[in-house]
């Protein structure tokens, strides 16, 4: 193998899984046609070199991270790389979508008759020092990405076909940031009706773990919640449109992509949720 490796898209999690790769002796390759200067400067500042088409198509795997609303047409703009290539790269896709959408890309790379591994990130993007996020893989192909475990990363396989490791994305991310949403959702509302510091209280008492968590959880989630509305709706679509809990993830949807409005806005609501996060902090000082 000749450790060159193309991610799309050089974002938070791809640039940092390229520094990763990049401190491992791996050459790592990505598209930055129409990025703008910032991303550009993330991208270098993670060794990743800018490329055209026919390099990428040259790497030996490829890795898209984007999205999970772009996922599809990367996997359309792959396979035309790849059709007319003798050597054909493994394509990976790592995106948070559900069983279908997954085996959907499948075919469409499989058109280009280009091996493919269904791949699913559990964790933050690493940091220098740190440990690598969870990449769970599987398919017919999964373990001969495994050679990834040699460039840093956690690569875990899971046995079964393509969607599984999917499935196991869809199902950690439902109950995650599903008790984000909730938790979210009822600090707003507790906050706005005048019971932030009662609610808090009792989170102390009786679920010092949830407290914990929502202490962590509702700064961290700000800057992200924009990302979430389409994996919600995968979620949503993994559980299937007459499945009752199915517009649970829809709901959480719209109040992710209406958070992200907030933040972007007056930020009356992302306001809230850090006034609670610090006053948990400042009861434990």
């Amino acid at each position: 193998m000749s450790r060159t490796i193309a991610i799309l898209a050089p974002g938070a999690m791809g640039s940092a899984v390229a520094r990763r790769l990049n401190e491992h002796g791996v050459r790592v390759l990505t598209s930055l046609e129409g990025r703008s200067e910032a991303t550009r400067k993330r991208a270098a500042d993670a060794g990743m070199v800018g490329a055209d088409d026919d390099a990428i198509a040259d790497a030996d795997i490829i890795l898209s991270i984007v999205p999970p609303g772009e996922a599809v047409a990367l996997a359309k703009r792959l396979a035309a790389l790849i059709v007319r290539r003798e050597k054909k790269p493994i394509v990976v896709d790592c995106n948070a979508v559900n069983v279908d959408t997954v085996r959907g890309i499948e075919e469409i790379i499989g058109s280009a008759q280009a091996p493919f591994v269904d791949g699913g990130i559990i964790g933050f993007p690493p940091q220098p020092g740190a440990k690598s996020p969870a990449f769970y893989m599987s398919g017919e192909h999964a373990r001969d990405v495994a050679v990834l475990k040699d460039f840093g990363l956690d690569v875990r396989i899971v046995e079964g076909p393509v969607g599984a490791a999917s499935a196991l994305k869809m199902s950690y991310a439902g109950i995650v940031k599903g008790l984000a949403g909730i938790g979210s959702a009822m600090v707003v509302a507790a906050t706005k009706a005048g019971a932030a510091d009662a609610l808090r209280d009792e989170l102390a008492l009786s679920q010092p773990a949830i407290l914990a968590r929502l202490e962590v959880a509702l700064p961290d989630m700000i800057p992200k919640e924009y990302r979430w509305v389409a994996e919600m709706r995968e979620i949503s679509g993994f559980l299937g449109a007459d499945h009752p809990a199915s517009q649970i993830y829809e709901g959480f949807a719209r109040w992710f992509e209406y958070l992200a409005e907030d933040a972007n806005g007056d930020a009356v609501d992302a306001d809230l949720m850090k006034a609670f996060a610090a006053g948990i902090a400042r009861t434990k000082s």
